[in-house]
């Protein structure tokens, strides 16, 4: 398995599967969701129309159409409420059900963004510790996913994540 780190635009990123830190529509909205289906373009909205929404913690697959990707794992994290509503469980969940799909879609790589930390609110430090341990955790039970990416935008990301992976990067 290769854990990579990557600061910048994951709509650019020549992966199997990027994810996108969806609302639960899966009709676009902000941030990086809204990147992902401005550059995949309508027939990104048409397919995810089709999937009835998706729960909090859970995640859905479609095409990439004209991203350089093959696909797009749709998950929708938490929003913040002070720790108090099942968070760092549906967090970690996000990450666990996004890295299912991609193995059971036979796909070898993989890019997450920083899910539920920009307009969801989720603390970014929490929010990286639970993104690693998950993928570390779940990373030993993967037939066909062998690289990971973590996508960052900014530089206290790429910091904290930094500093988490410096063992196995």
């Amino acid at each position: 398995m290769k854990i990579k780190l990557f600061k910048g635009d994951i709509t650019q990123l020549k992966v199997d599967a990027i994810v996108n830190a969806a609302n639960s529509s899966l009709l676009g909205g902000g941030g990086v969701d809204g990147a992902i289906h401005r550059v995949a373009g309508s027939e990104l909205l048409k397919e995810c129309k089709t999937l009835k929404g998706c729960l909090t913690g859970e995640a859905k697959i479609t095409k990439a159409y004209k991203l350089p990707c093959k696909h797009v794992i749709h998950t929708v994290g938490p929003i913040w409420k002070n720790g108090q509503n099942n968070e760092a469980k549906l967090l970690k969940s996000c990450y666990k059900e996004s890295l299912k799909l991609a193995d059971k879609n036979k796909l070898e790589s993989i890019a997450f963004p920083n899910i539920s930390t920009g307009v969801y609110g989720y603390p970014k430090e929490e929010a990286a510790k639970i993104a690693v341990k998950a993928i570390k955790k779940r990373s030993e039970k993967l037939k066909h996913v062998r690289q990971i990416t973590f996508c960052v935008f900014d530089d206290t990301n790429y910091k904290l994540y930094l500093d988490l992976l410096k063992d196995i990067l």
